[in-house]
């Protein structure tokens, strides 16, 4: 019997909503997966995936302009709307021949930075009217749904034009005070690079880059940080310091050192996030946070990113917190087991005393 794959990929997706999954993957071989609470996990009663399967349902995601750009680059991103349940964040590429889809369930809500049990000292960030915030952590901690909470808040209580950039686009904001100019990778812009510079003739207070892929976006990034520009950006890095040194090695020689001084300067803070199991199911943020001070500045400047993990363990009074810090307030406080926290300490040993 031929399958009607837009009436399969309709039933496979409300499922997802239904459930709430942060992931669904279309693979060959396998049937259709999702993904509760960080595990993968079967749909049951579905069978596993044909070749033809995978191409069908990836074509059925897909418009006819999509599908000519995913056949000659091999890969695409694109944001799929399901209607009134959601919109996905799709990327359809190739694996030993085959197609695969992976999805991302975005939520039709931007929730608040406490409905997304974040730090209530993140909202500092929104009340600065120039320099440069990084928000930064592994693929699918929660990245994108931070930085909207951040953006939807200068939307609520600022009056200010602000510019999106990304690819794609994820989360949609409905313009309250704000002016939001959104714009789309190969959809709107060409680049980061060429979206970022046009920036400086279209008159934005805020500026939003989805993710700094290279030197080019860094470096204009941290100049429209410079020139008057709030800027929020992300970056897949584990810590502060990681962070620090990801910039600074995109550069070399005496550009590097232009770049220190900069970054010392224009630098807001830098949060680095994970989302970590609850006992009672659900993920709940655990996070790391730099506020840049004097201290911080001239470490910078000085070439001793390294020393960057003591200045936030010893500054907590500037509400500075370390990743392990925030682990054992979760821990202490029966939010997640202690096993698992120590799985995403970055230094368990240093995890434990705090315990």
């Amino acid at each position: 019997m031929k399958i009607d794959y837009k009436l399969y990929l309709r039933k496979l997706l409300e499922v997802v909503v239904e459930k709430q999954a942060s992931d669904f993957h279309i693979t060959v071989g396998k049937p259709p997966m999702i993904r509760l609470n960080r595990e993968l996990i079967p749909l049951l009663n579905e069978s596993l995936f044909t070749p033809d399967d995978t191409k069908e349902l990836a074509f059925a995601l897909m418009t006819m302009e999509q599908r000519e750009e995913f056949l000659r680059e091999k890969q695409i991103d694109f944001s799929y709307n399901f209607g009134e349940k959601g919109r996905f964040r799709v990327n359809v590429f190739f694996q030993r021949g085959y197609i695969s889809v992976a999805l991302r369930l975005i939520p039709e809500k931007i929730r608040t930075l406490h409905e997304l049990n974040l730090p209530s000292t993140l909202y500092r960030f929104c009340n600065y009217s120039q320099g440069f915030v990084l928000i930064t952590g592994p693929s699918s901690h929660g990245k994108s749904t931070t930085l909207a909470a951040l953006i939807n808040e200068i939307n609520n209580t600022k009056t200010k034009h602000i510019i999106t950039i990304e690819d794609p686009i994820e989360y949609l904001f409905d313009q309250n005070k704000c002016i939001i100019s959104q714009r789309e990778l190969h959809k709107d812009t060409l680049s980061f690079e060429k979206a970022l510079k046009a920036t400086f003739r279209e008159d934005p207070d805020v500026i939003m880059v989805g993710e700094m892929r290279d030197k080019e976006t860094i470096e204009t990034a941290i100049t429209a940080a410079e020139t008057g520009h709030l800027v929020f950006a992300t970056l897949h890095t584990n810590s502060a310091a990681q962070t620090l040194y990801r910039i600074l090695d995109s550069f070399s020689g005496e550009q590097q050192n232009q770049v220190k001084s900069q970054l010392s300067r224009s630098l807001i803070g830098i949060v680095s996030q994970r989302l970590v199991p609850r006992i009672n199911g659900g993920v709940v943020p655990a996070c790391e946070i730099l506020f840049n001070n004097d201290a911080v500045s001239n470490l910078i400047r000085k070439d001793k990113v390294y020393e960057i993990p003591l200045i936030i363990d010893t500054s907590y009074d500037e509400e500075m917190v370390s990743l392990n810090r925030s682990l054992a307030e979760l821990v202490r406080t029966g939010v997640v087991d202690i096993e698992i926290a120590m799985n995403y300490s970055t230094n368990p040993q240093e995890f434990v005393k705090l315990i």
